[in-house]
């Protein structure tokens, strides 16, 4: 383990930029793998989950290879073409990659066993298990839906409309992936939107799919299968989700100023921004331009006095993974902040509600934890007291548990130490040297 404590360093000032958005990277990866030709991808965030599909692409006949410029090749093999791997794929810690995979595999005559870390061998896998299966795909799995697991893949697969239980983008992306190889047109139904960029980049990649959005905001999605894709240049914006640590900690800590360029800004994505404007946060969008499809844009964020809100649940998938920093602004904010509908935290890399609810409890935050949500009296933007000398913040090999909390100690009086720091190679691994660098 490696643990650390945050303290305090004063204003943040200057520029960065991110690393590519972990969602694209995955996506650009997968898609490249299964187009005919050579897909060239700028930008791609090299952290242990993308790398972690890399391998399992390679392991499946594709080429993938990074160049010297830092520019990604992917050679793929074309649609129904993966190549059965000689062993069992390591997905590391990536929940999304596994999911999205388990979808591609679902619809080709290969069989596959998917292991993965301690964290990611607790998840349930089973959402994704069940329309899977209807497709036609048969599993192997471990109590509960959980890996080490085995997908034996269907040729051909069966194409299903599906309509979604809980808003779930792994899920639908799994789903639509399988299609790609399932004669017909398969349909995901999504009563909440969440974020699209599978719809996205199929289409960028040249698969026939159709969204249709009804009355009550209702999104059809179809996809004929049997596609052709073509390769794609890529170039990947920043990802929001780690945007957001350097969002929060300009906006909570006094006299800060910055800079945060190239940040993709996908309305599926961008609930956190939307929510800090409610709160009083000082965001200003600079350069705005559409890249690859996406819209994107620099952020200029300064110091704010934050007030506390109730939270609108339905804004939830825009934001799913920015709620653990978000928890830490309304730390510090004025009055009282509540949240619910946050049931999706429970099942990601930790449970996110207890986990941060007792880091910040530690932090010395006022929080009252609820089956969905919690709920957080601020402290008007005076300093939380830290963690004691012999206390740790748990993390849960959880990243975002463990930015979030290096977050905190920039706004505490004593620091917060967080038991270990080794988790956030696997979305943001120069983390640590641009918060260091912001600090000056």
């Amino acid at each position: 383990m490696r643990p650390r404590r945050f303290l305090p360093a004063g204003p943040l000032k200057g520029r960065i930029r991110v690393p590519g958005d972990k969602s694209i990277s995955h996506r650009s990866i997968m898609l490249g793998a299964l187009a005919v030709g050579e897909t060239r991808v700028t930008g791609l965030l090299e952290g242990e989950d993308v790398l972690a599909t890399a391998a399992a692409m390679r392991a499946m006949g594709a080429s993938v290879e990074r160049m010297d410029d830092g520019e990604w090749r992917v050679n793929g093999v074309g649609v129904g073409a993966l190549l059965q791997p000689e062993g069992p794929v390591d997905m590391g810690n990536s929940g999304t990659s596994t999911r999205l995979l388990m979808g591609l595999v679902a619809s080709h005559p290969i069989n596959v066993s998917f292991t993965g870390d301690a964290s990611l061998s607790k998840r349930p896998m089973g959402r994704v298990i069940d329309p899977l299966s209807e497709m036609g795909a048969s599993f192997e799995a471990s109590e509960g839906g959980r890996l080490p697991l085995i997908v034996r893949g269907a040729s051909p697969a069966v194409p299903i409309t599906y309509r979604l239980p809980v808003a779930s983008a792994q899920v639908k992306s799994a789903i639509l992936l399988a299609g790609l190889n399932t004669p017909g047109e398969t349909t995901v139904i999504e009563p909440v939107p969440t974020r699209d960029h599978s719809e996205r980049m199929l289409k960028g990649f040249g698969a026939d799919l159709t969204v249709t959005v009804e009355a009550d905001g209702t999104r059809v999605i179809t996809i004929k299968g049997e596609a052709e894709l073509k390769p794609q240049v890529i170039d990947v914006p920043g990802d929001p989700s780690s945007a957001a640590f350097f969002i929060v900690a300009a906006l909570v800590t006094p006299g800060s100023e910055v800079v945060i360029e190239n940040v993709g800004l996908n309305p599926t994505r961008a609930g956190l921004v939307e929510l800090l404007r409610q709160m009083g946060g000082q965001i200003e969008f600079l350069n705005e331009r559409e890249v690859g499809g996406e819209p994107v844009a620099d952020l200029l964020v300064r110091h704010s006095a934050l007030k506390g809100i109730e939270v609108d649940p339905a804004i939830a998938p825009a934001m799913i993974d920015e709620f653990p920093v978000l928890f830490v602004a309304a730390s510090l904010a004025e009055g009282v902040t509540v949240t619910s509908g946050l049931d999706e935290l429970r099942v990601k890399e930790s449970d996110r509600l207890a986990a941060m609810a007792a880091a910040l409890t530690l932090a010395g935050s006022q929080i009252e934890e609820r089956e969905d949500g919690l709920v957080i009296t601020g402290t008007g933007g005076t300093p939380l007291p830290g963690t004691a000398t012999d206390a740790q913040v748990t993390t849960h090999l959880d990243h975002r548990i463990a930015m979030s909390m290096a977050v905190a100690g920039l706004v505490s009086s004593g620091g917060v130490e967080v038991d270990d720091t080794r988790p956030i190679a696997t979305s943001f691994p120069n983390f640590e040297d641009l918060l260091a660098s912001l600090a000056g």
